[in-house]
């Protein structure tokens, strides 16, 4: 998305909120439902950087809500704090100081677990509410006399009071949520993020701590509910325990579902259409508790016609729609660039100038699962500059062998140094630091983003280290990015297919992006794992040519079974067997060898005998 573009949307959402209060009234629509879907609103901005746009699942959001409703409220009502505005704040930094806390514990897990425990956060803060902190919540009957704002301007003084007087304010605090959720979604943070939900295993394989961005994205819902939480309060004149209770969190998730996840107006959209059915289906026609039913099938049928919500729906649409008249234009193929020797802006960015060693080198490397030895006590060297081919039959160890180099499972037995450094012990993503990383012998590729858009997150790791909080900044103003992300894609000779879908590229297409990635973040060492599986003769003979091209000025090391091309490609070969190293040479002498030709090449030696 365009620069232009992206601040025509926001100048767009401010016309839409400065026309509410003169165009909806004219529909019936009553100023407290606006109210309180522009509260929900809010509160789902942050809800969808977490769920949306991280693909973190969270439902104890209610804890956070409270939390900063409830700090809000006992400041104004119980401690006379003078300023509305300021008690908002406070709630805000403490509900995502409560978020960072429950984060270190939650974030440790994954998936069903995540959810089981964010559950149980917000049930625990239910009890908590309710019965030894209720002298402070004021329990079932929560905290009333909560102030409305007033903002003194020097040449006058605005009173928010209720209703519509009230809108401006809330309109305000929206749209300011709305502007700083785009910045962060647009800031290299987001795209790591997205990177995230995507792939959480790959974005750590090029060098991005996922725990910490996990965290910075549960902070930042956090803060986003307690600010909503804080205006709930002021909304209706008093701080209600219900914000506590579990079916804040369920109702939240199932308007941002509504609305449309990773969409940021999303959830505002699914706010509207909850509240505005719910107010008809009650007052209108006077269905009293039964109007949750009705929702409930209003639900599930969106989520079975429309899986991307609303604004999802009405995407697809317009790009299909847009598309017609675009077809004879797409289908026009589009050249492929010749192969261009060129090199990543800093490929000696990790290089240890002071060490004149092994780039790489293993020592009595053992790996057990049990009572199973993959590996078995491996020396194993490699010089800077060198072109290193592994073979060995299946089940010879050669994939966790290559795990346990780049650190992605820790050895038995061993130790392992990289540029002088022990890395023993390390995690993926710091190796991948320093310069050795590799590609997977399955593609491990962030599927819903854009060929350039994978390249990028590669490369925002080598360009900004493992972790930052630039969080207001454009991605495309991260010095360097544009100029390393060109040169890869020309590398890999993907450059005419950069916008396109990563789901569109054909087989050979992904396992050339697959090299990219592993390119993009600049090695010093690169590891590659069966780069040439599963190809098509055209496919393999084009990837050859593009793996002699990468191979000039870099230190490379690649596990195939493509015999030939690995003896055209390697200056030295190393054959494992049974997890064991069983001999090392030139392609020549790996050849001849006779253990060779027994263990491996089933005995040719004999038959050229014969």
């Amino acid at each position: 998305m365009t620069r232009k573009r992206r601040f025509l949307l926001e100048i767009l959402a401010a016309v839409c909120l400065i026309g509410v209060p003169y165009v909806l009234p004219l529909l019936g629509a009553a100023p407290n439902t606006v109210n309180r879907i522009l509260v929900w609103g809010l509160f789902g901005l942050g809800f969808d950087i977490l769920f949306g746009y991280t693909g973190l699942l969270s439902f104890g959001q209610s804890a956070f809500y409270g939390t900063g409703g409830f700090v809000a409220a006992y400041l104004l009502t119980q401690m006379g704090f003078p300023s509305v505005l300021l008690a908002l704040v406070i709630g805000m930094v403490a509900a995502a100081i409560v978020g960072y806390l429950i984060g270190l514990l939650a974030l440790r897990r994954t998936g069903i677990y995540f959810a089981m425990i964010t559950v149980a956060i917000a049930e625990i803060f239910f009890f908590v509410e309710f019965n030894p902190l209720s002298e402070f919540t004021g329990g079932e009957n929560g905290l009333p006399g909560v102030p409305t704002p007033v903002l003194n301007l020097g040449f006058t003084t605005l009173h928010f009071t209720s209703g519509w007087s009230l809108y401006p304010f809330l309109a305000f605090c929206y749209f300011a949520g709305l502007v700083i959720a785009r910045r962060i979604v647009h800031s290299p943070v987001g795209a790591v993020l997205e990177a995230i939900r995507e792939n959480p295993l790959r974005a750590a394989a090029v060098g991005h701590n996922v725990l910490s961005y996990k965290r910075t994205a549960f902070v930042i819902a956090a803060a986003y509910a307690g600010l909503a939480g804080g205006l709930l309060g002021v909304l209706q004149a008093f701080m209600p325990p219900d914000a506590f209770m579990f079916e804040t969190s369920g109702q939240l998730i199932m308007q941002t579902v509504i609305g449309g996840r990773g969409t940021l107006i999303g959830p505002l959209l699914g706010a509207g259409v909850w509240l505005f059915l719910q107010d008809f289906l009650q007052a209108t026609l006077g269905l009293g508790a039964a109007w949750k039913l009705v929702l409930g099938v209003v639900f599930v049928l969106l989520v079975c016609f429309l899986r991307q919500g609303i604004i999802g729906g009405l995407r697809d649409l317009w790009e299909r729609t847009a598309g017609r008249g675009h077809v004879e234009q797409a289908a026009a193929p589009v050249p492929e660039p010749e192969p261009v020797d060129v090199a990543p802006l800093r490929a000696t960015h990790h290089a240890n100038k002071e060490y004149a060693g092994p780039i790489l080198q293993a020592t009595g490397l053992t790996k057990r699962f049990g009572g199973v030895v993959a590996n078995h006590e491996i020396d194993f060297s490699v010089r800077a500059g060198e072109l290193r081919g592994i073979i060995g039959p299946n089940g010879a160890g050669k994939s966790t062998f290559f795990k346990m180099l780049t650190c992605e499972i820790p050895p038995t037995a061993g130790r392992i140094v990289f540029e002088g450094r022990d890395i023993t012990g390390m995690d993926v993503t710091g190796v991948c630091q320093l310069g050795l990383t590799k590609s997977y012998q399955v593609n491990q590729l962030f599927n819903r983003l854009t060929v350039r858009q994978n390249i990028i997150i590669a490369a925002l790791a080598e360009l900004r280290g493992k972790f930052r909080l630039d969080l207001l900044r454009g991605v495309e103003k991260v010095p360097g990015l544009r100029e390393q992300v060109e040169q890869t894609l020309a590398l890999v000779r993907l450059t005419a297919r950069a916008d396109a879908p990563v789901a569109e590229l054909a087989y050979g297409e992904k396992r050339r992006l697959e090299i990219g990635l592993a390119l993009a973040s600049s090695p010093t060492l690169l590891l590659l794992d069966e780069p040439l599986a599963g190809m098509s003769p055209a496919e393999r003979t084009e990837t050859v040519a593009l793996l002699k091209s990468i191979a000039r000025g870099r230190t490379l090391v690649i596990i195939d079974h493509d015999m030939d091309a690995l003896f055209e490609l390697a200056e030295r070969i190393t054959v494992l067997q049974e997890g064991r190293l069983l001999v090392e040479g030139t392609p020549e002498e790996v050849k001849a060898n006779p253990q060779v030709q027994e263990a491996y090449l089933g005995g040719v030696h004999e038959a050229v005998a014969a």
